[in-house]
């Protein structure tokens, strides 16, 4: 379940997008389409919204986003790389104006010491500009490091979106 303020988050978004005309996508593998599900639970929200992609395997990055496998075996896929990759890929299958993607580790297992759980990557592509990108490290359980994942979503759509204007 998302607080109040992310879907007060997603309402404002949405009225940011629609300003601009623009057209959103999400490519997510952590959050398993929450980031999706929370957007869309807004009414109107169809109009800007274009595809989410719930790329959970290292595969499925690959053929419906583009990744290289090779980028997936060299850096793992929690990493910036892949999170930029996603992001452009998801951008380019969809046609979207936008796109944010995120990959990581939501636990309670397969965490490392060089990747624990709580290591999420985002990234935030509008084709023409430089991918935005965000390493963090999420307290919490699975449930709190998705809702987080969730939220700071939104917040690097709206930041690249400033970065744009």
């Amino acid at each position: 379940m998302l607080p109040p303020s992310t879907l007060e988050d997603a309402q404002r978004l949405l009225v940011q997008l629609q300003a601009r005309e623009l057209t959103l996508a999400t490519a997510e593998s952590c959050t398993g389409g929450l980031i999706a599900a929370a957007l869309t639970a807004i009414p109107g929200f169809s109009s800007v919204m274009l595809a989410g992609f719930v790329t959970y395997s290292n595969q499925a990055k690959t053929r419906m986003l583009g990744v290289p496998a090779a980028l997936i075996d060299s850096l793992g896929a929690v990493s910036e790389p892949v999170a930029r990759a996603m992001a452009e890929g998801a951008c380019r299958e969809s046609g979207a104006s936008v796109a944010v993607s995120c990959t990581g580790i939501a636990g309670p297992t397969g965490g490392s010491a060089a990747k624990p759980v709580g290591l999420v990557h985002l990234a935030c592509a509008l084709p023409g500009a430089p991918t935005l990108a965000e390493r963090h490290i999420f307290p919490g359980d699975r449930t709190a490091i998705r809702a987080t994942t969730v939220a700071t979503a939104f917040a690097l759509i709206r930041r690249a979106l400033e970065h744009r204007a």
